[in-house]
């Protein structure tokens, strides 16, 4: 894949976020890295420890729960929300940008963008990176 030079690459998971710069060439990047941020993951117990609800039927005794809200993933697509919001201040001066994340974060962030922002994106990996070096990332791009 080719990277435009000074276009960015945003890599991101529930929890890591890093934001790239193309020094390089567009067949040969050379990753700068120009944000990076990290949110502190705690355990969904910390976050929230509700017991879900019960439903009583009107008739029989009958009954059944609620599914129980995973406030961890919650959690998750705030930070991926405001990483769709720094690509929306980001890409309004005309730059381009590629976005890795793992398939439902990308669906978290596409909703998120505005269609100026949505237009400048010009590839979307569904893989899980956030975590790897930048000569991975580097690798990942020019392989496809």
């Amino acid at each position: 894949m080719l990277v435009a030079h000074d276009s960015h690459v945003m890599v991101i998971d529930g929890a890591n976020r890093s934001l790239f710069r193309n020094r390089g060439e567009a067949c040969a990047p050379d990753l700068e890295r120009v944000d990076h941020r990290q949110r502190n993951a705690g355990r969904t117990s910390a976050l929230g420890s509700d017991k879900p609800g019960r439903s009583f039927q009107s008739t029989g005794s009958t009954h059944s729960a609620y599914e129980s809200t995973d406030y961890h993933q919650q959690e998750e697509d705030k930070f991926a929300e405001a990483a769709a919001d720094q690509l929306n201040a980001l890409l309004t001066n005309g730059s381009g940008a590629i976005l890795v994340a793992a398939p439902h974060l990308l669906g978290v962030i596409r909703k998120r963008l505005t269609p100026e922002a949505r237009s400048r994106i010009t590839a979307e990996i569904d893989k899980d990176y956030a975590k790897r070096s930048v000569e991975d990332i580097v690798a990942l791009l020019v392989s496809l």
